[in-house]
């Protein structure tokens, strides 16, 4: 299947891309950088999903939503704005099979960025609508919210001891995701899911789950 997905130069996009590629797919990916995955199906486009020009001879089955940026001056125009502006010229069409939004764990807990979280919080109300437009053409469109995921955009707490035992503390399970985990996860809410829609899945490793109760 012909797969689009934006932000696959490095960490969760770039994972995402490279398991669908494993499996088979065409993938298109969008970014701002020159691409880091050299594949005969794979192609990529330079270009800014919020003002820059998107590829018209695309007709993608799944559409997957990653790119983002994280407390830029800029995350609600990027992450929400660009989103959309993804969505809506690829989505709405016979022979789209599937929409997927990578949200946050912030989405739910509003515990990070200010614009960030709202950012991730517009995509997962924005998901919903994605859902029950997209139905007619027998599409599902769903998000997932990871919480932690080992990438270089979280390099400021992973390297600091003091910051990530904090951080264990409060999950259940004391580790975070890596982003071939979060791969997993799309690509079965894409490909092998049929039947959930309209749905924000929390890969957070227990971290809203651990509360604290006092006796």
């Amino acid at each position: 299947m012909k797969t689009l997905i934006t932000g696959t130069s490095n960490g969760i996009g770039k994972a995402i891309a490279e398991k669908f590629l494993s499996c088979g797919h065409e993938v298109v990916g969008l970014d701002m950088v020159p691409p880091s995955i050299v594949h005969p199906r794979y192609l990529h486009v330079c270009t800014d999903i919020l003002t820059g020009e998107l590829p018209a001879a695309v007709d993608p089955e799944i559409l997957i939503n990653n790119a983002g940026v994280q407390n830029s001056g800029r995350d609600i125009d990027v992450n929400l704005k660009g989103t959309i502006r993804v969505t809506e010229k690829y989505a709405f069409r016979e022979g789209i099979r599937s929409v997927l939004f990578i949200a946050s764990s912030s989405a739910r807990t509003g515990a990070e960025f200010p614009e960030y979280a709202a950012s991730k919080g517009g995509m997962v109300a924005y998901m919903k609508n994605v859902a029950i437009r997209i139905a007619k053409f027998g599409a599902t469109a769903n998000s997932l919210s990871p919480g932690g995921v080992k990438t270089s955009l979280n390099d400021h707490v992973m390297n600091d001891p003091v910051l990530w035992k904090k951080i264990m503390d409060e999950t259940l399970l004391p580790k975070w995701a890596e982003a071939e985990e979060i791969a997993e996860w799309a690509y079965f809410l894409t490909v092998v899911n049929r039947s959930m829609t309209a749905q924000d899945l929390l890969i957070d490793n227990g971290e809203e789950a651990n509360l604290h109760f006092i006796w």
